[in-house]
């Protein structure tokens, strides 16, 4: 039978080491030493293989305490447990035992139940405790990789709708990275810590969240902007902050507040000749003033959809000029220097690299800044006892699992929290628990832990769970738990982590990607791809129809385009007030929107019947739209071929005198002759 570790027992009495022996044997390899001095020789040898250490008080040369003092500085108290042996029963000997790191204590005569139990206890929840240490671990990683992952997803929402690769987010953050080491190396004018840096860094890539609200129009013009474009251009700034702010309401982490600086004020200048408050000086946080050097140098060294890059070279001196503004000079000094090798980073560091370096450092400091309590568990029989020490620090629902008596055991306040009993037999066939835990999750979490190893055993996984009658999601973080070489799980630990408002909040995330923010209908990129999945879907009977206003300019030269934008957001409640659920509307640019329907039996009717809903009055001012619709599969089985001849039908009606639709036919083929950037 195979040995489940190695145990020291260490006793002045040849005796009482052949009586623990006895009782310990058949399941342990045994190391035995006749005082303080041999125990110690043997724990530097074998530090890293022993289970457990018996040791005695009371023995020549040197004593148990003086073990205990050896065990503690060599660190080796951490993960080697040690249970008192000794007649002295004296609570000064036991309270100094404990106090040095003892983890029991038993007295003589030996009784060969109780040391059998209380020695395989002891090594389980130290084998246990490591376990959930291990698992701390791992959520410290997973914790800020799921930051990082966030802020790329976040970031590369912008990146998307801004027409650019990704490249300018991978840039910032190698940037904003050398800019504030070298920042580091030539002024103590800013003290920053390595976390304090790694934030900024991860930060740094939201700085333009604030796009997401900016119209596709202006945000990929071509060309240059017009005064009044640049003006809502500028409003990125403060809505990306008022993103951050949002979130700060609900979340006080420090991640948001930088972001919420770097996304306010990171196009504020040093000589206060920045946007949006006019900040100078030291008035503008560092952490903005540092991206915003980073986002000027990558601009100018990048392609974008208004401008070819500038040479390295060319890009120094335009900022080095003053041509960007004014930045602080200590930055522009740290560019100086950098300068030679600047371009050379940026193609060899990748994002990987920077993300997991940070991540490796923060959880490295998080643990070593961690204190393990002493606090000593002595009912050692009783291991629900450390589930709920672990439950009183956290409102978690904590649970352990038992392959071979098939019993799940919740901590107590999970239980209040889901109304059910601690003690769950056969939980596969509780009803109770099925009206909470789908069975279909049940066995996708359990699927996991069979498939974790012991090389990677954290398994995760988000679901939704009936809490009180009310589907809140929880984040579910377990690992199994081996017996012998890990061939076979007996168990498992693990906890269920509130995660509603997170999941809720990546929803509305989704969606504000996918809206226009004037009149909350889709925007044109989210409207085209569902529109290309529902075509693929099969030759089912489909109508795409464009309309304008008619007079919209009128409405913007006679009332200002403030009226113009209340006219917009009125024709977009008539446009969801026509079409049925399922049915998809979008505002695609200006005053042009589209609907795309699934039809049965005639269509004119149906079209007949959402024209004449969209006219009508706002405020005195008259509503005339002119209409053009293609049929699938007729026109087209595709949407840019559908959009085209969609498109020829719009045009053809406003040159046939306004105010009317028309259906697309094979006379209008070739009056547009090529799709616009913006829909091809």
């Amino acid at each position: 039978m195979k040995k489940q570790g190695m145990i020291l027992i260490v006793d002045d009495t040849e005796m009482n080491r052949s009586l623990l022996a006895d009782m310990l044997s058949e399941d342990y390899e045994i190391l035995e030493a006749a005082n303080g001095v041999e125990a110690a020789a043997i724990l530097h040898q074998y530090s890293e293989e022993l289970a457990l250490v018996l040791l005695d008080i009371v023995m020549p040369e040197m004593d148990g305490f003086e073990v205990l003092a050896l065990m503690n500085k060599n660190g080796w108290i951490g993960h080697i447990p040690v249970i008192t042996i000794s007649s002295e029963t004296a609570s000064t000997y036991i309270d100094h035992a404990y106090d040095l790191g003892a983890t029991d204590y038993i007295s003589r005569p030996f009784d060969e139940k109780t040391v059998q139990r209380r020695v395989r206890n002891t090594i389980m929840l130290y084998s246990k405790q490591k376990a959930l240490e291990g698992m701390v671990a791992e959520q410290i990683v997973e914790k800020e990789r799921n930051n990082f992952l966030m802020v790329e997803i976040l970031s590369n929402i912008v990146e998307f709708r801004n027409g650019e690769s990704g490249l300018h987010v991978l840039h910032i953050r190698t940037l904003t990275e050398i800019f504030l080491r070298k920042l580091q190396e030539i002024t103590d004018r800013y003290p920053l810590t390595a976390a304090r840096s790694a934030l900024i860094v991860n930060a740094s890539a939201l700085h333009d969240v604030g796009k997401i609200s900016i119209p596709e129009e202006i945000l990929n013009k071509p060309g240059p902007l017009t005064p009044a474009e640049y003006e809502v251009m500028k409003t990125h700034c403060a809505l990306g902050a008022q993103i951050m702010e949002d979130a700060l309401l609900r979340h006080k982490e420090e991640l948001l507040q930088v972001a919420y600086n770097i996304c306010r004020w990171h196009h504020e200048r040093y000589d206060g000749g920045g946007y949006p408050d006019g900040l100078r000086g030291e008035e503008i946080p560092v952490e903005a003033q540092v991206v915003a050097l980073a986002d000027v140098y990558d601009a100018l060294t990048s392609t974008r959809v208004y401008k070819q890059a500038f040479p390295h070279g060319v890009a120094m001196r335009m900022i080095m000029g003053g041509e960007c503004g004014v930045f602080n000079p200590l930055l522009l000094q740290c560019l100086r220097e950098l300068g030679p090798r600047l371009d050379d980073e940026l193609r060899l560091r990748s994002l990987n690299d920077v993300s997991e370096a940070n991540i490796r450092e923060l959880s490295t400091q998080a643990i070593a800044g961690s204190k393990v309590s002493n606090r000593t568990l002595t009912l050692l029989e009783q291991e629900r006892t450390k589930y709920q020490f672990f439950a009183s620090m956290s409102n978690e629902i904590q649970f352990e699992y038992s392959y071979q008596s098939d019993l799940l055991t919740l901590s107590e306040w999970g239980a209040r929290q889901l109304g059910l009993n601690v003690l769950i037999e056969h939980p596969e066939q509780n009803g109770e628990l099925q009206g909470i835990f789908l069975i279909a999750d049940y066995l996708d979490l359990q699927d996991r832990l069979r498939r974790a190893t012991p090389e990677k055993p954290i398994v995760s996984g988000t679901y939704c769970l009936n809490v009180k009658g009310e589907r809140r999601w929880y984040k579910a973080v377990a690992r199994p738990l081996w017996e012998g070489n890990g061939t076979e799980q007996v168990g498992v630990i693990g906890k269920f982590v509130d995660d509603h408002e997170e999941q809720l909040r990546l929803e509305r995330l989704k969606r504000m990607a996918e809206q226009d923010s004037l009149t909350r209908l889709n925007n044109h990129a989210a409207a085209r791809r569902w529109i290309q999945m529902a075509l693929s879907g099969g030759d089912r009977p489909y109508a795409m129809v464009l309309f304008d206003l008619d007079n919209f300019k009128e409405a913007n030269d006679r009332y200002g385009h403030m009226f113009g934008d209340e006219v917009l957001k009125h024709v977009a409640q008539l446009v969801q007030k026509s079409v049925r659920s399922g049915n998809i509307a979008a505002r695609i640019g200006g005053d042009e929107f589209l609907i795309f329907l699934e039809y049965s039996g005639e269509i004119e009717p149906v079209i007949r019947q959402i024209f004449a809903a969209l006219h009508g009055e706002y405020q005195s001012f008259e509503i005339l739209i002119s209409m053009g619709i293609a049929l699938s599969p007729e026109n087209g089985t595709q949407y840019d071929a559908l959009f085209h001849a969609a498109d020829q039908a719009l045009y053809v009606a406003k040159k046939g005198g306004k105010d009317r639709y028309r259906f697309y036919d094979d006379s209008m083929q070739g009056v547009l002759s090529v799709l616009s950037p913006m829909d091809a």
